[in-house]
């Protein structure tokens, strides 16, 4: 079964999203973001949610301290703040998905079940789907009809989208990540990288890139 960690103040609504949840994962509590640490120390979960506003260490310094160990978890954000800026730093910061209160439990639950099946289509050196292999010892793209060998930025470009479908990267995510904090690459280097990855994976049916205005890029599945 699935480990969920429920990271929220208001200990009402986190025993209904424990109650809500619990029959179908395993489900860990924390009311804050120091309490799930302490759980992180000792626990493997495959999913966290967790609100924003919270005592002691709120949701974004949370999501912060989880990234600098752990870049694969998914992350939910739960919460009441759903000004655009708020969602922007969400993603920056690595957040997988974002609801904005009152939570709507069978969405929710929809949303975890996508996201838990989209992480468990890559292992170490390969990601698949369907018949498409994004294939790390090669830098090659590949399906029963053809395979592309991709320059090693776009590669890495690729992979990184495809790790975590659905999952909006920005471009300082692409940036810091393939380039380096020391590059001094712009947005244009990612905007060229990305159209020029466009075009050589065009043939691939069931993927595609798609820009986020005014936030940066995800890997789609069709």
């Amino acid at each position: 079964m699935y480990k969920i960690l429920i990271v929220e103040d208001d200990e009402s609504l986190r025993l209904l999203t424990d109650l809500k949840l619990k029959k179908e994962f395993d489900t860990y509590l924390a009311s804050d973001g120091i309490e799930a640490l302490n759980i992180l120390e000792n626990v493997k979960v495959d999913l966290i949610l967790s609100d924003i506003m919270m005592p002691n260490m709120d949701g974004f310094e949370l999501v912060k301290e989880v990234r600098s160990f752990d870049e694969e978890v998914p992350i939910i954000m739960l919460t009441a703040k759903g000004e655009i800026d708020d969602k922007v730093t969400s993603f920056d910061n690595g957040v997988d998905d974002y609801m904005v209160k009152p939570i709507d439990f069978v969405e929710l639950k929809c949303r975890i079940r996508a996201i838990l099946k989209r992480n468990n289509i890559k292992n170490i050196n390969k990601i698949t789907i369907d018949d498409i292999i994004i294939d790390n010892d090669t830098l090659s793209i590949k399906n029963g009809k053809e395979e592309i060998i991709l320059p090693k930025k776009e590669f890495e470009i690729l992979y990184k989208l495809f790790s975590n479908t659905n999952r909006i990267f920005t471009y300082n995510d692409l940036l810091d990540s393939i380039w380096g904090l020391d590059s001094e690459s712009d947005e244009t280097t990612v905007r060229t990288h990305i159209n020029r990855l466009r075009k050589k994976i065009e043939h691939f049916d069931e993927i595609d890139i798609e820009t986020i205005r005014g936030l940066g890029y995800k890997g789609v599945i069709k």
